[in-house]
């Protein structure tokens, strides 16, 4: 069975629980998604379904395709449908998706550096990052050391989130939380581990 589908980023809205408490939610249009390709380890060395997702501004039938890693492959068959009536209100999955780009940041922006005094002569250090190593040992600039450059735009993994909602008729999944990524942006969710685990 195929525990994950592609979905699209709609926007953010708040749900009330039960209690009054009003939660900061993301509403997603999930699937509908369907099987394009089957991959086996005798033929392609893993087991993987491949899920096709929206629809294709020019040519093709649809403008999402992503693979989805399986033990087993067996029950699957190429053109089958999965939608949002794998998941249900309660259950846990983990959210893929890119981030928004934001361009050359400092450090301030990119990391949350405090910066430098804003008085006793400091007229250019509020937002430098101060010093960026030793002297002559080690003598030089350490890798991984935070320095300004591109943020945003890459792949983040949001695990965990709540589902609040599933809607089959609809298409739409509203879960806990913010998810990475713009508007109309595609999504991969999966059926978390720790959400499995607990069922």
């Amino acid at each position: 069975m195929i525990e994950g589908l592609i979905g699209c980023k709609l926007g953010m809205t708040q749900v009330f629980r039960d209690n009054g408490k009003a939660e900061a939610a993301t509403v997603i249009e999930a699937g509908p998604c369907t099987v394009m390709q089957i991959k086996t380890v005798a033929k392609d060395g893993y087991s993987a379904a491949q899920l096709g997702f929206g629809q294709a501004k020019r040519q093709g039938n649809f403008r999402y395709f992503r693979e989805f890693r399986m033990a087993d492959t067996g029950d699957i068959e190429v053109g089958n449908m999965v939608d949002v009536g794998l998941l249900k209100a309660g259950d846990l999955v983990d959210i893929t998706g890119i981030s928004k780009g934001k361009g050359f940041a400092g450090v301030v922006k990119r990391y949350g550096f405090a910066g430098g005094p804003k008085t006793h002569g400091q007229s250019d250090r509020h937002r430098a990052p101060g010093s960026i190593g030793a002297g002559t040992s080690p003598g030089r600039v350490l890798k991984g050391k935070h320095m300004p450059g591109h943020m945003g735009n890459s792949r983040v993994i949001v695990l965990h989130m709540e589902v609040l909602e599933a809607d089959p008729a609809r298409n739409l999944l509203v879960v806990k939380g913010a998810v990475p990524g713009a508007k109309n942006e595609p999504l991969l969710i999966r059926k978390s581990e720790r959400g499995k685990q607990e069922s």
